[in-house]
């Protein structure tokens, strides 16, 4: 009898604390499709110039942030999964530093670093009259540093994951490097490969400090979503309500292309288990 009670009296505390965790999670993203519906201006501001120009920079530059990082983080995430040196666990806090950081500090890295007066920025200004800060790829520049490590993060872990054994009998058979990894090692990885790319893109476009100290906020040109929902909180002419119809537009599209991207992933691994 004891132990039934003690049982119940577990379920009933669980339940309690999930319903609250939950509820803690929930309330906030209630109370924002609230006070939107409540305001009048919410879809003037949502079609807005400002609110489609803040989101169009926001997409394409995640999508550049997402396709570089793809391209530059596999195969440093393979690497290191891989192989074994001497200073490898320095190399990996280096990666793993962004996360941790504020992205203030990654802003003002970045800054000293690839600026008009920066430590390579300089130079390249000297000796080419390009320069970094304040455009559109000081943006996706920003935005790699801060969410990239997050998909080499998953891909190392996904890579480690994979059975060594199978790549050294391809190659005992003939196949290259290139091909093994592409043939087994990627698909066997496919999953956290998948869950990096979601983190990554996710981080991305939500990114704010690091953009804010190296891109500015120039609308149209490095205004993201994040920096115009601040701009619009600050006191333009927006107010409290463009920042809530900004979250808003901003909330729904990330939603629905994570919700895209968790349908693909289920299809893929029904996919690959029914080959």
């Amino acid at each position: 009898m004891n132990t039934r009670l003690a049982d119940r009296a577990a379920l009933a505390t669980t339940v309690t604390l999930g319903v609250a965790f939950a509820a803690f999670f929930l309330l906030p993203f209630a109370g924002l499709v609230a006070r939107a519906l409540q305001d009048g201006r919410t879809w003037e501001i949502m079609t807005g110039a400002t609110a489609r120009k803040a989101m169009t920079l926001s997409l394409w530059t995640s999508a550049v942030t997402v396709v570089l990082t793809i391209v530059f983080g596999t195969p440093a995430a393979y690497f290191l999964a891989r192989a074994s040196f001497r200073g490898k666990a320095i190399l990996d806090g280096f990666i793993d530093l962004p996360i941790v950081l504020p992205p203030t500090v990654a802003g003002v890295a970045l800054l000293t670093a690839f600026g008009r007066r920066g430590l390579v920025g300089e130079p390249i200004d000297h000796w080419t009259g390009i320069t970094f800060g304040f455009t559109s790829v000081a943006v996706v520049m920003a935005q790699v540093l801060v969410s990239a490590p997050f998909y080499v993060r998953a891909a190392k872990s996904g890579f480690e994951r994979v059975d060594l054994q199978q790549e050294q009998v391809a190659y005992t058979l003939g196949a290259s490097r290139t091909k093994t990894f592409f043939r087994i090692a990627v698909p066997e990885a496919q999953p956290a490969l998948v869950a990096g790319l979601v983190l990554c893109w996710a981080r991305a476009l939500g990114e704010l400090g690091a953009t804010l100290i190296f891109a500015g906020n120039l609308e149209g040109r490095t205004q993201t979503m994040p920096l115009a929902i601040i701009s619009a909180f600050e006191g333009t002419s927006l107010g409290l309500a463009g920042a809530i119809a900004l979250s808003l537009m901003l909330l729904a599209v990330a939603l629905a292309v994570l919700t895209a991207l968790r349908l693909a992933i289920s299809r893929s691994g029904a996919v690959v288990s029914g080959r």
